[in-house]
């Protein structure tokens, strides 16, 4: 039987994983795989290297939303783990999973298979990566300053209530950007550097992210006026890609250096990351999901 290590957090999501589990364990168990099973912790999760070679695995299982899958991914980095990745969205976010277009029976059938695609890597100041999307600026905290115990009552509308009490900090900031060794200045709300396309529950805000390509996508909200903002807003609520709307200043790169003279803290697929300045580079087919 092919051994599987499934890592699944207790709290992401409504903390309902729980109660899908043994559904889980019999489908992956009469497709012929073989489940161990990993409960992350809030605070230390040093056994997580452990239980991967007492099992034998010979793939990862992650079940929570981004921020399970973006810790999955640092340890398996930090302990040079190379093993492919397949994903049960389960959390508040699943903004990775959703652009893979997992679900429970994809991802079923896609590991008993194994066939997968390779993804690159962002990597922040040479010591955390990224899958989905690094971000500072208006609005870009918001996904870690969220009480667990309210995004696990109210889900996404816990996200859109703590907006709401952004509107009052609108301001922009001056970000000095250097892509790939060009220099660039805009007075922005806020950027976004993006590796897949779906953000914040939106499918594809971006034409040009690929997660394979080698490169990383900036886009920066400009500074404009307010009707202008919510025209942006309406497209992105629309479905649109904003790539060449007149208010996003756009770059692709591998390599991203941005500061600022304003106080930043940066969000790592919805984790809170260093404060400005970044250093961003890419890994081109760093990591293989199941898929």
């Amino acid at each position: 039987m092919k051994k599987i290590l499934l890592v699944y957090n207790p709290v992401s999501g409504h903390a309902a994983f729980k109660n899908r589990l043994d559904t889980v364990i019999e489908n992956f168990q009469r497709r012929g795989i073989f489940l161990s099973v990993y409960r992350t912790c809030a605070n230390d999760n040093s056994s997580f290297v452990d239980c991967v070679k007492i099992s034998q695995a010979e793939g990862i299982l992650a079940a929570g939303g981004d921020g399970t899958l973006h810790a999955v991914i640092n340890w398996l980095k930090k302990f040079s783990i190379d093993l492919p990745v397949g994903i049960i969205g389960s959390g508040t976010s699943n903004d990775f999973a959703t652009h893979l277009e997992l679900d429970d029976e994809k991802i079923f059938d896609a590991v008993v298979s194994g066939k997968t695609r390779p993804a690159d890597l962002g990597l922040v100041n040479g010591k955390e990566y990224f899958i989905n999307v690094a971000s500072a600026g208006v609005f870009t905290s918001i996904a870690h300053e969220v009480d667990s115990r309210l995004k696990n009552f109210l889900g996404k509308s816990a996200y859109y209530l703590r907006g709401l009490g952004e509107l009052k900090n609108l301001k922009t900031v001056t970000l000095d950007i250097t892509a790939d060794g060009k220099n660039f200045s805009v007075e922005a709300f806020l950027f976004l550097i993006l590796n897949s396309p779906s953000v914040a529950g939106f499918k594809k805000i971006s034409d040009a992210a690929k997660i394979d390509d080698g490169k990383l996508d900036l886009l920066a909200l400009k500074k404009c006026s307010v009707s202008a903002l919510i025209t942006s807003a309406k497209k992105i609520l629309a479905g649109e890609c904003i790539d060449s709307d007149e208010n996003i200043f756009s770059l692709q790169a591998k390599t991203f250096e941005i500061n600022s003279s304003a106080e930043l803290t940066s969000d790592l697929d919805g984790e809170a990351g260093d404060s400005l300045p970044l250093k961003v580079d890419t890994f081109k087919h760093a990591i293989n999901f199941f898929c």
